[in-house]
């Protein structure tokens, strides 16, 4: 793990209070480069607060922060040289285009002038705003915005990249479109953390996940680990009597289906189990329609997670 530390992100034992509020304590947080990480938790469970720190915006009280191998408490100017931060709002870029919000910060980054232009059109495509580019920002729905903001996290080509809430307001289109992103970027070396409220989504585009809760570091567990817990699975069929007597005679317990459909849900403890399960059903006559998750494995972590918080 040292190496993957040192090729990424890490954040071990930081705590940070405002007052009498202890927004943070002790959270730990490994974010290997090549990968996507996925920082989970209700709000107000300190997800903005670590990501801050993890950006050398605001300094930790306690714990460490290592950038690449780089302190930034140490060397902020190196560190930030590596970071993409994209927050969950624009901020106060109003009054500036697309296209002049991203000079600017290719400016600020010291990039050399003559590549500044094309690296603006390069990100403009990327995240489909380059018949959008002269607009003001005021103007572009929440959406463009913040796709804009993620191009000018981009700008500098930083090694870490840090997301909050990256897919408030975007169409489905855009959010495909973002996983898309997101996963290209970790296949080019870079250490991405996406602090994200869309959990279905999560499984699509994170390798792994740190869920966080009351400002403490609950878990912390690959997408693969997730995919093998127990979970609950949405069964379909043309009769739902019929459904329901295989699974009583098949000694599965089962309860009425959420959803518009006709359904019913299950508990298995894996895939090997669903497998068998589907198997057993179609041998048993029942036409089945619908056999699938009812939700994501990082969701299903969460709720199991947020149930034993209560």
């Amino acid at each position: 793990m040292e190496s993957e530390i040192f090729n990424g992100l890490a954040a071990v034992g930081v705590s940070r209070s405002f007052g009498d509020v202890h927004a943070v304590i002790s959270m730990d947080l490994q974010a290997p480069a090549g990968e996507v990480t996925a920082l989970i938790g209700p709000n107000g469970a300190g997800k903005t607060t670590l990501l801050l720190m993890l950006a050398s915006l605001l300094a930790p009280d306690a714990g460490s922060v290592s950038i690449m191998g780089i302190d930034p408490s140490k060397d902020p100017v190196a560190a930030r040289a590596k970071i993409g931060w994209m927050p969950d709002t624009l901020g106060v870029w109003e009054a500036l285009s697309a296209r002049e919000i991203l000079t600017f910060m290719g400016k600020f980054y010291q990039l050399p002038k003559a590549t500044i232009p094309a690296r603006v059109n390069e990100l403009l495509a990327l995240v489909n705003l380059s018949e959008l580019a002269d607009q003001k920002a005021r103007v572009l729905s929440r959406g463009q915005q913040q796709r804009l903001s993620l191009a000018r996290a981009l700008i500098h080509d930083p090694r870490v990249l840090l997301l909050d809430e990256p897919a408030s307001g975007l169409d489905p289109g855009s959010r495909v479109a973002l996983r898309q992103i997101l996963r290209g970027l970790a296949a080019q070396g870079k250490a991405v953390v996406v602090s994200s409220h869309v959990l279905a989504e999560l499984d699509e585009i994170a390798d792994r996940a740190v869920f966080v809760n009351a400002g403490r570091t609950v878990l912390a567990q690959t997408v693969e680990q997730a995919a093998t817990q127990g979970r609950r699975y949405s069964v379909s069929a043309m009769d739902v009597h019929s459904l329901g007597d295989a699974l009583t005679a098949l000694g599965v317990p089962f309860s009425a289906g959420t959803g518009r459909r006709d359904s019913v849900s299950v508990e298995v403890a894996g895939e090997a189990q669903a497998s068998a399960l589907l198997r057993d059903l179609v041998g048993a006559g029942v036409a089945v329609s619908a056999f699938a998750p009812a939700s994501g494995a990082l969701e299903e972590t969460y709720m199991s997670m947020d149930v034993e918080q209560r």
